[in-house]
């Protein structure tokens, strides 16, 4: 009727052929993994809805078809999920950073940011964490709001909550959780693709799978300008600062916190910026790197009381097609990080 091939004789290759054709021209800007994954569940399910329309008669006839990627940590706009969606994620080795124990390394531990990371790593060491079983899950609630692009310019949402559950099965796991944005409850389903379930790792990092980390600073470093996932066309420092980013939110053991500081001091590029504040315009400490590849500036929020985390935020840094350089990409406020025993279940709470 549309002239759109009929859904029901899809193979999941034709399905991401089909969405790559429909989507717009990628941005010039690309965010970590975990970032772009809220924007492509929902457009995965606006598609669903769409083809459902157009072929009523065919989807009442067969089973409703399960979205093809979860929702997971903070969200991402539709023009820079469209590079992701055709590039793929891949590693960059050429940007690999010198191996610990160089004069480059010491060098960056005589950075004046790496004073005011020792301090919130020291702060970090200091914390209680709880006992995580495997079959609980961990919980974060935020505020957050971003940018969408899908005009063609960009246009700054308003403020709302976003719920994770995350599982903390150390092995691989079909249903990861659940997710709660804006109001609307959605099952955290294995990332596409992996047919048996998503393991512990970068895009479901359990409390387990965080402790496993190395605790010295240049190994951890060394371990995640290896293996953390990239976007094509951006920096590898960058890629690394905002894998560390990604997981500030999350429960994990005092030590990985303390370590994951320290080895974002040694990454080029970090510095202290002034009057950093979150999603609900709490002001605080601000750690910051700039990729002057695609023109983005990340930073990190913590208070000036206790250092603790309290959220992050994304600009551009150079004007585009779709925005002026000083422009919100996303940003959150972390309010509250704990475990719970069900997913939907809140902390302190016995309801199911």
């Amino acid at each position: 009727m549309n002239g759109r091939p009929n859904p029901a004789s899809f193979e999941p290759s034709d399905e991401r052929e089909e969405i790559a054709r429909l989507l717009p021209a990628p941005a010039d800007w690309d965010l970590p993994r975990g970032r772009h994954l809220h924007h492509k569940d929902l457009l995965m399910r606006h598609i669903d809805r769409d083809q459902a329309t157009t072929t009523t008669t065919t989807a009442a006839a067969r089973p409703g078809r399960r979205r093809l990627r979860p929702v997971l940590l903070a969200p991402v706009t539709a023009l820079a999920l469209a590079g992701i969606v055709t590039a793929g994620i891949a590693l960059n080795d050429g940007d690999r950073k010198p191996a610990a124990g160089t004069s480059a390394d010491a060098a960056a531990d005589m950075q004046p940011v790496s004073a005011l990371l020792g301090q919130i790593s020291d702060a970090a060491g200091k914390r209680d964490t709880p006992t995580v079983r495997d079959d609980q899950f961990s919980y974060v609630m935020k505020k957050v709001r971003e940018a969408d692009l899908s005009s063609g310019k960009a246009v700054v949402g308003p403020l709302h909550d976003y719920e994770l559950w995350l599982s903390q099965d150390p092995e691989p796991v079909r249903k990861q959780g659940l997710i709660r944005s804006d109001g609307e409850t959605m099952p955290l389903n294995a990332e596409f693709g992996d047919t048996n379930g998503t393991p512990a790792g970068f895009s479901r990092p359990t409390y387990q799978w965080l402790a496993s980390l190395p605790t010295d600073p240049g190994r951890l470093l060394d371990h995640l300008y290896a293996k953390a996932p990239q976007a094509e066309n951006r920096e590898r420092d960058q890629a690394v600062f905002e894998q560390i980013g990604d997981l500030l939110d999350q429960v994990m053991p005092a030590r990985t916190a303390a370590a994951l500081y320290r080895a974002a001091a040694k990454i080029p590029g970090v510095t202290e910026t002034p009057r950093a504040q979150d999603a609900v315009g709490r002001r605080g400490l601000g750690i910051a790197r700039s990729d002057t590849k695609n023109g983005v500036v990340t930073e990190w929020v913590f208070s000036t009381q206790d250092f603790t985390y309290l959220g992050h935020s994304t600009r551009l840094t150079k004007d585009t097609p779709y925005a002026e350089a000083g422009t919100l990409l996303d940003s959150s406020a972390l309010l509250e990080s704990a475990v719970v025993d069900k997913p939907g279940r809140l902390p302190g709470s016995e309801k199911k």
